[in-house]
């Protein structure tokens, strides 16, 4: 995948762009989801995005979370995000629900982009509850240049599916929604059970959702899966943790990482700056490209075959395979 709107090549990822905004819009779209629309201070333009983007928000110290762009690429006076209120999260939907209100300032992050759209003839995109937030520039996007697609849209209560009611009036005869408790869970086996090698598949939704999708896509040409999570995927096969030496080129130093502590926590540590959000592997902020040695990739970004070509890893999770791992920090 490619990242857009990142740091430039070469610059190193503490150059990313941090702006100061404030809520100017803040609304119920359905059961547990907030629309907020963020403008800068100063008034001027917002940095442009691609579909598939997402933006940090700064909440708090120690606050910080990933949320989605769904708004309109080509509208540079706002970035808008939808937050679904999770109960069992760790602080920040409760922080943008009960916290947040009109005016108030928000620093945000980005936007960076490991979910891009490509090019394909043809479009299913599969969504699962707040997952549905970075399709929907996806899908403004095909339909506006003529492509053919189709959108199975899930979750638990019709009530509950932002975006849904808009969705089908939009876009008449290609929207299916699956509200479990009126039809059950979409039927994956129908949908992807044969391999269509001119179709593009994105899916965004709980990792059950996500794993159901991967488990029928994988005899589908290479590439054709796209998939974006919120929350990090299960790491099976990993091998137990071990020491190794992190050498850093633009900083020029060689650091022991112990088999408890993470590359990031050792780098922090030493004083080199380095970006970081979910340390979970999930948002990419941290990624950071390897000049030599094995990475032992643990994230949840990377698709098989970016693994295999070992040049950038995700430092909050990912460790190394080999004894020495040299990275461009």
């Amino acid at each position: 995948m490619t990242v857009t709107g990142a740091a430039p090549a070469g610059t190193g990822p503490e150059t990313e762009l941090e702006l100061h905004a404030r809520v100017a819009g803040k609304e119920v779209l359905a059961d547990g989801v907030v629309r907020l629309t963020l403008v800068r201070d100063d008034g001027s333009p917002m940095p442009a995005w691609q579909p598939g983007a997402h933006v940090d928000l700064v909440l708090g110290p120690d606050l910080t979370r990933q949320y989605s762009l769904c708004g309109d690429p080509a509208d540079h006076t706002s970035l808008v995000v939808a937050v679904l209120r999770e109960p069992d999260g760790r602080g920040g939907s409760a922080r943008v629900h009960d916290g947040l209100a009109v005016g108030d300032a928000v620093r945000v992050r980005g936007p960076r982009n490991r979910f891009a759209l490509v090019d394909a003839p043809r479009y299913l995109f599969v969504a699962g509850g707040i997952g549905i937030t970075p399709l929907l520039p996806m899908i403004a996007a095909v339909d506006a240049r003529g492509a053919d697609w189709r959108l199975v849209y899930g979750g638990r209560r019709r009530a509950s599916m932002a975006f849904a009611a808009d969705l089908v009036a939009a876009y008449p005869g290609r929207v299916e929604l699956c509200p479990q408790d009126e039809v059950g869970l979409p039927d994956l086996d129908a949908l992807l059970g044969t391999p269509r090698p001119d179709t593009a598949v994105y899916c965004c939704g709980p990792e059950g959702l996500l794993a159901a999708v991967e488990e029928r896509c994988a005899a589908w040409p290479p590439g054709a899966l796209h998939v974006e999570r919120f929350s990090p995927k299960p790491v099976t096969g990993a091998a137990v943790p071990t020491s190794f030496t992190v050498e850093l080129t633009l900083s020029g130093l060689t650091l022991p990482v112990p088999p408890d502590r993470s590359i990031l926590e050792v780098v922090e540590e030493a004083g080199v700056p380095a970006l970081s959000s979910c340390q979970e592997g999930t948002c990419g902020t941290c990624e950071t490209p390897v000049v030599d040695g094995v990475p032992d990739h643990r994230d949840s970004l990377l698709t098989e075959a970016e693994r295999a070509a070992g040049d950038v890893m995700f430092i909050c999770v990912s460790r190394s395979c080999t004894p020495r791992l040299v990275l461009e920090l």
